[in-house]
């Protein structure tokens, strides 16, 4: 009897395991809600602009799931049109083109922003894409004026380009303060001196991720947030970790960028450096993640397991190991992929996959913008639903060079 009831057990493990969704099938489902959710968001913010009397970009829903949207300036507007654009590389839909093209034109006149870090976010996830796609030659002369445009940031003597300005008052302080999330914006540079063959676009952008592997990163392979600089000698003047728990700690989305930037910068340079400080950061991520691989807002919040996940972190994280599973050995190259599926299946659960027609048309749920800020807390975030699509196509992508197809 014993017998028979355990060989009854193992034949329930073997059909529940069977019925495990695919990948194939996980991907077509979200990008199925991801082009329903796109449609209505799309209408929202039509309707948001005639209150508004102007064009408009999608930010976050709120806690009843209203939208609150951004003007272009807004560091995150690149976002929706970049999502869309990978929706319409897995659909083929021309109506989801149309809408791709219609919310990235709308971003031209940053092309000639100078006092901002974040032209790389707003441009290339939006007309980098568009270009990838369609080879529409007037997107490849916005994305290298906005190249030239964010190196007008860089400052030799730090060897960085400049986050913020001085302007608004809880900055003052800093004199030349660099974060961690500008290495996400090396790739615009790293992208348009490929387009362009301007060269010194590359030498900034490998100076600046040089730079920041010196002074961001802890022995253990965690990063700051923030490092100001003294602008007219390069020396660092404070350590920060201005949207994390404490100075001290590992903010999820700051590791997850770093994670995503070293990875890049190795695809788009071949530097063995930018490998092993990418793989130093995943190994430090990896023993630390929760059992279903999305993290807390900040490793080493006290509240944890009570705190928040933040679902943005796990979305760029997850892209970023699906990239950087390619360029290591067999056996790390298992684990970063096992890790990166794990992340997705979870983002998308019905936890944090928006339901058809909720909050407002974002397609994922709760994700942690500036947690001691009190801004953007456990809502639905723009950036996160593009890296989740990013990181689901990236693995079709691998799937399928796997496969030989």
């Amino acid at each position: 009897m014993k017998k028979l009831l355990f060989l009854l057990s193992l034949g329930l493990l073997s059909a529940s395991c069977s019925r495990q969704e695919t990948m194939e099938a996980l991907t077509e489902r979200v990008f199925e809600r991801a082009a329903g959710q796109f449609a209505l968001l799309d209408a929202n913010l039509d309707a948001a602009a005639e209150e508004n009397a102007g064009q408009l970009c999608p930010r976050y829903a709120d806690a009843d799931g209203k939208l609150v949207t951004s003007s272009i300036w807004w560091w995150c507007s690149g976002f929706y049109p970049g999502s869309l654009w990978l929706v319409y590389e897995y659909t083929g839909d021309e109506a989801v083109k149309a809408l791709a093209e219609k919310h990235t034109e709308v971003l031209d006149s940053i092309q000639f922003r100078t006092n901002d870090h974040d032209v790389g976010f707003q441009l290339n996830c939006s007309y980098g894409n568009g270009f990838r796609l369609t080879g529409n030659p007037a997107y490849k002369e916005v994305l290298c004026n906005g190249a030239r445009s964010l190196a007008t940031r860089f400052n030799p003597a730090v060897g960085c380009t400049r986050s913020w300005d001085p302007a608004p008052d809880h900055i003052a302080a800093w004199k030349f303060p660099v974060i961690i999330d500008n290495m996400m914006n090396m790739e615009l540079l790293l992208n348009a001196a490929e387009l362009s063959g301007e060269d010194s676009l590359r030498l900034v952008a490998e100076t600046h991720a040089m730079t920041t592997m010196k002074n961001h990163y802890r022995p253990d392979g965690s990063s700051f947030h923030l490092v100001d600089y003294d602008p007219e000698t390069g020396d660092v003047l404070v350590q920060q970790t201005v949207q994390g728990f404490a100075d001290g700690s590992a903010w999820a989305r700051g590791q997850a960028w770093g994670l995503y930037g070293f990875t890049m910068m190795y695809q788009y340079t071949g530097g063995k450096q930018y490998l092993d400080h990418a793989v130093k950061i995943a190994d430090y991520l990896l023993p630390r993640l929760p059992e279903d691989g999305v993290p807390y807002w900040d490793f080493d919040s006290d509240r944890i397991p009570d705190d928040l996940r933040d679902a943005s972190a796990g979305a760029i994280m997850a892209s970023a190991l699906v990239q950087l599973s390619r360029y290591v050995p067999e056996g790390k190259s298992a684990e970063y992929l096992s890790v990166a599926e794990r992340i997705i299946r979870t983002l998308a659960s019905e936890k944090y996959l928006s339901a058809p027609g909720e909050e407002s048309g974002f397609l994922l749920k709760h994700s942690v913008g500036n947690k001691p800020g009190g801004v953007e807390v456990d809502v639905p975030l723009t950036y996160s639903d593009y890296y989740f699509l990013e990181a689901l196509l990236r693995y079709k992508a691998l799937s399928d060079k796997k496969a030989g197809f």
